[in-house]
Parts: structure tokens; sequence; C-alpha cells
């Protein structure tokens, strides 16, 4: 699962070049409460059998962080691999 997160991070980085992803990063690191206030919310979806790779996850993400669909799979991903990474 963690080779299916990186090549998905390695996917969207090389379509969206010009966005800073070390701002979404520092957002993770400077905001731990924001990013496991999303890990309880991933927790819930997988406790209903949804991934945190769905679309319904990224659009919570999305419109929690008022990011596109692109960023805020990218933010998903780091929230994972630094604050849940028992998600799936």
């Amino acid at each position: 699962m963690k080779n299916f997160f990186l090549f998905l991070f390695l996917t969207i980085a090389s379509v969206n070049p010009l966005f800073s992803q070390s701002n979404l990063l520092e957002s993770v690191k400077k905001n731990p409460s924001d990013a496991i206030k999303i890990c309880n919310k991933f927790k819930e979806l997988n406790s209903k059998g949804i991934s945190a790779s769905s679309d319904k996850a990224i659009d919570f993400v999305s419109k929690k962080n008022n990011l596109n669909p692109i960023n805020a799979e990218i933010l998903s991903i780091y929230v994972i691999g630094l604050h849940c990474p028992q998600v799936i």
C-alpha cells in the first residue's frame, strides 16, 4: 500500500509541478491538530469500508482546506504518511 501512495504521489507531482508542494507539507507539519482531524475522518471512512484515497475522502480534504482535488490528494498523502500510516 505504501508503494501505491508513493506511485500516486509521484504521478500527481508530475501533473502539477507549479504548485509548491512544500507548502502543503509544511502545513501538515505546522498544524498537527488539523492533520489528526483529517486522520480521524479517514479512520471513520475506513470503518465504513471507504479508502482514504477514495473520491469521497479527497472531496472532504478538498472542501475542508479549500484545495483543488490534486492538491487535496497530495495533502492527504502527507497527512497519512506523517500522522496515520495505518489508514488505507
